[in-house]
């Protein structure tokens, strides 16, 4: 299993995260052992940054909450809201995961 972290950037704080992005961003290389995807969540304009989602690849909600605090965005205090759900991969990839389902 996996965990979804989803998080929301406080109001007015664009700037803060483009300060803060170039090391979020190498943050992430340096986990991509522990992601199955991330990224950020846009406004229908396809521009304006909100938040981010990630997939950790943890069966531990210790270990998914440990990640995201780690990131540079939380450590700056760009997240008004973090949410961790934990996640089964039924499709990925547009891969067929229903039977590993059971």
């Amino acid at each position: 299993m996996a965990f979804i972290i989803e998080t929301w950037d406080k109001p007015d704080s664009v700037d803060l995260r483009m300060r803060v992005r170039p090391e979020h961003i190498e943050f992430l290389k340096a986990n991509t052992h522990r992601l199955l995807g991330a990224g950020a969540k846009l406004s229908d304009d396809g521009e304006t940054m909100l938040g981010t989602v990630y997939i950790v690849d943890t069966d531990s909600r210790e270990e998914a909450e440990s990640f995201v605090a780690q990131d540079p965005f939380s450590k700056a205090g760009l997240p008004g809201r973090i949410v961790a759900t934990r996640w089964r991969k039924a499709f990925f990839n547009f891969e067929d995961r229903m039977a590993d389902l059971k």
